[in-house]
């Protein structure tokens, strides 16, 4: 779209809008410890279909120690794919699934992901100081979405 048909500040309130966003989620964020955090994701992969297998020997502690911590690992062995999760903080362990319960993870992942979006969004127009008549009339028969100046 030419930058002559939008209107003025456009952009910049699209960028405020979205630092605003991501401050809202770094906040939110910052509220819970690194533990409650990896637990959380824990529980979510044990919902998933992930089986933790405990580290209770030597030699699968020294196993565990090479993996990188709280990120997944791809296995393939044959026709078949695995996914690991090592965590050595939390529960001394490491979650296995398959691609399939990978899938279900990654499903929920993007569910929440747009849960919490549409959260944030609700929150950011939550302003009573707005003045929605400033942009005109609202109501049954009026179109509103992309057109001239959009």
């Amino acid at each position: 779209m030419p930058e002559t048909t939008r209107e003025p500040g456009t952009r910049r309130n699209s960028r405020h809008w979205l630092a605003q966003a991501v401050l809202i989620s770094v906040g939110v964020a910052a509220c819970a410890s690194p533990q409650q955090i990896v637990t959380q994701k824990e529980d979510n992969l044990a919902a998933a279909g992930f089986v933790a297998q405990p580290a209770n020997t030597p030699q699968r502690q020294t196993m565990l120690s090479r993996l990188p911590p709280h990120h997944f690992v791809r296995r393939v062995h044959g026709d078949s794919v695995s996914y690991v999760y090592a965590d050595p903080l939390v529960c001394d362990c490491l979650y296995v699934g398959t691609q399939e319960a990978y899938g279900r993870y990654q499903a929920y992942l993007q569910q929440k992901r747009l849960a919490d979006e549409q959260e944030t969004t609700a929150q950011l127009y939550s302003d009573s100081a707005w003045d929605w008549g400033a942009w005109g009339p609202w109501g049954p028969g009026v179109v509103v979405g992309p057109g001239p100046g959009w």
